[in-house]
């Protein structure tokens, strides 16, 4: 794993963390599918809320500061977001 990679991964982390109550069930995981790094996040399932928000407001704000890391280390990061 990369210094940039885990930056991502860790940028995610530590928001999905903020964001929830039990800090403990957040889970995040990486993998390459082709050019693109997908990022998984999985949280306890009475958090999902949280972490989707209203309409997908969390999540669509998520994948933009990925996109932002993306843009910056020139690299391609998609969201997942696992129940």
């Amino acid at each position: 794993m990369t210094e940039q990679t885990a930056n991502a991964r860790a940028l995610i982390e530590h928001i999905a963390k903020a964001l929830v109550d039990q800090k403990d069930a957040v889970f995040v995981d990486e993998y390459e599918d082709g050019d693109e790094t997908v990022i998984e996040l999985e949280v306890a399932e009475t958090e999902m809320g949280k972490v989707i928000g209203r309409s997908g407001r969390i999540a669509r704000s998520l994948r933009t500061v990925l996109a932002a890391a993306g843009t910056k280390n020139n690299k391609r990061y998609a969201l997942e977001i696992l129940e």
